[in-house]
């Protein structure tokens, strides 16, 4: 780096909704920063807004932070609410140097105060070098003597990350690029308080697919962490997912664990226009984690999103629970995903005999008889070579000489009672022989 001074920085969110996945990526930036360059992150929670802030929230942001695994250097965070005599001192004095003064006010609607403090401007232009965007200039004067207090005892925003970032000794500041109107005015207080400038980093905001900016207001539950989680989506797979919107290695390389993101991130490789936040890009990165992890650890983790019952039943036949897991891993995007189109596997499939029929072969008596052969045919396995690939190899030529459509549709159907489903020869590996048998026969009876 070219600055020698000990790298601190900051993630301040407000505790005024759940914890925003835009702000999570705000985060993991600062996160990466700070560690690729052995220095701290500190979390502070921005909760000066009274009538808006609420503990569920400031729980809610705590608790996954932890989940993603990217925490501050303490989870204690600094809290605004509680530092009212700290503002104080710093008004007191900017007030008696002349800096800042008590401004009677002319009420022009409901809730507005009669006096606040205003910060005495200086009307000056302002450059500040920005990490990302390179120099940003700022003629203040339209700015005017801004409020800086609504009292001694009610700092507003401005005043208070400035004080915040002084005393943290927060030396570099990343945050999205909608805070970048905020900089003229936070340079002008930290000069009267005798702060020395942090360096600034303003990131691309993230953007929805059809490039308007990701928010609460729009999208509701769906921009934020929680979410996410528990729809079952895996802490490493969104991690990995956030660091590659608006910032990527220079490479053609996707999956990154923590530490390699830490070694390789740094703030030149961010890109200056938006990113987007694409939700299958997302599932697809999720896909790839689920595959990674061991059967009996998936498993355990999926048994969670389970409808009592069946959870019952996993628990009970706990080795066919995880031939059943074996099966799925490859085909669900998201621990939630498990409970659907698994149904056949606890109960016994519902369907009209109508959809045994193959669309190229809509003859019952035909379709019977491909039935009555598969039968037979698996009825010469043993329990012990009842598994996938015996149970194709000794299908397969019959099916091929008759039509694959033909024999394996029926098989499908009488296994699963669903159109859509992993193989036939992979669910009759799962089901075993006797309920394979018991479901054919029925199949056979149904016609």
């Amino acid at each position: 780096m070219t600055n020698d001074k000990k790298i601190v920085v900051r993630f301040p969110p407000s505790p005024t909704g759940l914890f925003h996945m835009g702000n999570a990526r705000t985060l993991l930036f600062n996160y990466l920063f700070a560690k690729k360059n052995n220095g701290r992150i500190v979390l502070r929670l921005e909760d000066t807004d009274k009538e808006r802030s609420r503990e569920e929230y400031s729980q809610d942001i705590i608790d996954n932070l932890k989940w993603l695994g990217i925490e501050p250097d303490s989870l204690v965070a600094i809290r605004q609410s509680e530092r009212g005599p700290v503002y104080k001192k710093y008004l007191e004095k900017m007030i008696s140097e002349g800096k800042a003064y008590f401004s009677k006010e002319t009420v022009v609607e409901e809730g507005q105060r009669d006096q606040v403090i205003r910060f005495k401007n200086s009307n000056k232009k302002i450059v500040f070098n920005d990490l990302i965007r390179g120099d940003i200039e700022f003629d203040t004067t339209e700015l005017k003597d801004f409020i800086i207090a609504k009292s001694l005892e009610e700092p507003v925003y401005h005043l208070a990350v400035v004080v915040d970032d002084y005393e943290m000794g927060v030396s570099h500041i990343i945050r999205g690029d909608d805070g970048i109107s905020n900089t003229p005015r936070q340079i002008l207080i930290q000069e009267a308080i005798g702060a020395p400038r942090p360096v600034y980093a303003h990131l691309p905001l993230i953007l929805t697919q059809d490039r308007t900016k990701l928010s609460k207001r729009k999208h509701g539950e769906k921009v934020s962490v929680t979410f996410y989680r528990n729809a079952g989506y895996l802490p490493e797979a969104v991690v990995n997912f956030l660091a590659l919107i608006g910032w990527n290695p220079g490479d053609e390389r996707e999956i990154f664990s923590k530490e390699e993101l830490i070694k390789e991130f740094s703030l030149d490789k961010i890109q200056k226009s938006g990113g987007v936040f694409n939700p299958e890009r997302l599932d697809w990165y999720n896909g790839q984690y689920i595959r990674k992890i061991e059967t009996e650890k998936l498993a355990k983790m999926l048994l969670e999103y389970l409808p009592e019952e069946w959870k019952k039943s996993a628990t009970e036949n706990y080795s066919y629970w995880l031939k059943i897991v074996e099966l799925e891993k490859n085909r669900i995007t998201k621990l939630s995903d498990i409970k659907e189109g698994i149904g056949y596997f606890f109960n016994e499939p519902e369907y009209t005999k109508e959809m045994l029929l193959w669309k190229k072969e809509p003859n019952m008596e035909k379709t019977k008889k491909h039935l009555q052969e598969v039968v037979k045919l698996l009825s010469t396995l043993s329990e012990n070579e009842f598994n996938q690939d015996k149970i194709k190899e000794t299908v397969w030529d019959y099916a091929d000489k008759e039509g694959k459509g033909n024999v394996l549709w029926p098989m499908r159907v009488a296994l699963t009672g669903m159109e859509k489903s992993p193989d036939p020869f992979a669910v009759a590996g799962v089901l075993g022989k006797e309920k394979t048998i018991k479901r054919l026969t029925y199949a056979i009876e149904k016609i």
